[in-house]
């Protein structure tokens, strides 16, 4: 049984080059079970009143600091209920899409996602797969200017889920053909 968590972060609904990708992996993956989170369908910011809810202890928290923690929750439990995540993520100038880094800052949380000890961080959420399908115009995945790939991969890793593959579908305005040519090979690759 596999529940795959699939997250959208390219803001283009239609003609986006990730969404297209991430319906050939999750066809690939064939799971049982399929939630998806749209980013471009909006996704909420960490404020201070965020901030003051979520280093406040649960059974201190007012109404409104539950209340403000509830898109946070729900986001981490689909997180949590997945056993692969596959992330469509574009890249915009170098780097991950905003809507992207806002999810990352939802369940990027303090003794629930991770906890400090003392050698460090500690991801909580072991034992899960993600599938980064990267796509973009002219930065090469994993070059010395693709800061969304590394990024991604850390931010995973420091949630706890280590095992990250990556498909990619880069420097499309070189040659867009090849580009999604080799993405449909590595996903053939997949182990489903």
């Amino acid at each position: 049984m596999t529940n795959v968590l699939r997250v959208d972060g390219s803001m283009r609904q239609n003609g986006s080059t990730t969404r297209d990708l991430t319906d050939r992996v999750i066809a690939r993956l064939a799971p049982t079970e399929t939630t998806t989170r749209d980013l471009a369908e909006g996704i909420g910011l960490i404020d201070a009143d965020w901030i003051g809810a979520n280093f406040t202890d649960a059974d201190d928290r007012s109404p409104a600091q539950v209340a403000r923690l509830a898109e946070s929750d729900t986001l981490i439990a689909e997180l949590k209920a997945a056993d692969v995540i596959v992330i469509g993520m574009p890249i915009y100038n170098f780097g991950i899409p905003a809507a992207l880094k806002a999810w990352i800052d939802m369940i990027a949380r303090a003794r629930v996602t991770f906890r400090y000890s003392e050698n460090g961080p500690v991801g909580l959420l072991e034992g899960k797969r993600a599938i980064i399908v990267a796509a973009s115009g002219g930065t090469a995945v994993d070059s010395d200017i693709d800061f969304a790939t590394p990024y991604m991969r850390h931010a995973l890793g420091f949630v706890g889920i280590t095992d990250v593959e990556v498909v990619s579908a880069d420097r499309q305005m070189s040659d867009m053909a090849a580009a999604v040519e080799k993405a449909e090979s590595q996903i053939a690759e997949l182990a489903a």
